[in-house]
């Protein structure tokens, strides 16, 4: 079944909460992801629910986790606002103590690791079946390295794309492009 990404102007938004991540962001995050409609998604450090929401269109099943009580509720508002509220456990907790009482998850999205990225890869990549795949994204060149890293010292082939992504502005003389944060996102599957 086909999916269109949402537009960003289409999310509740909270100055008190990242994200949405950008559509742009999202819509290769979800390509990499190859979501079957099958799979249960863990999404850690869901901000305000961008993932969570393109997620939730194409998987059987996602746990969205934060640990900023605003994260939650924002992810919430978006959820049912698109009508996706029933196919989300929405989880207020640190990433790596919800993942050690999830179950049975096929794709990791880690967007958020609250300082504890590494232990959080190991746990929820050692969970994930053969085939189960993990994706980071990472907002400073410091967690892409952590990641790489670590998938690597689990036996996995990490691959890593930086996006980085320009959007246009109309002027009267032409086009003026205003660059995006870049994004590196790092995809693995497990071997």
């Amino acid at each position: 079944m086909y999916h269109d990404i949402t537009p960003d102007d289409k999310f509740i938004k909270n100055e008190k909460v990242p994200g949405p991540t950008k559509e742009e962001i999202r819509t290769l995050t979800i390509s990499k992801a190859q979501i079957h409609e099958e799979d249960v998604v863990v999404d850690i450090g869901c901000g305000t629910g961008g993932l969570t929401l393109e997620f939730a269109k194409r998987a059987k099943k996602v746990y969205s986790i934060d640990m900023n009580p605003e994260a939650i509720e924002t992810t919430y508002e978006n959820l049912k606002k698109h009508g996706l509220e029933k196919k989300v456990e929405l989880i207020k907790e640190e990433g790596l103590k919800a993942l050690e009482n999830i179950e049975n998850y096929t794709i990791l999205m880690i967007g958020g690791s609250g300082h504890n990225l590494q232990n959080i890869i190991e746990t929820g990549y050692l969970k994930l079946p053969i085939t189960g795949k993990i994706l980071i994204t990472s907002i400073i060149l410091e967690t892409a390295t952590e990641t790489v890293y670590t998938l690597k010292q689990l036996g996995a082939k990490p691959e890593v794309v930086q996006l980085n992504v320009s959007r246009g502005t109309i002027l009267d003389r032409g086009v003026m492009m205003k660059a995006l944060n870049p994004i590196t996102l790092i995809t693995a599957k497990k071997l």
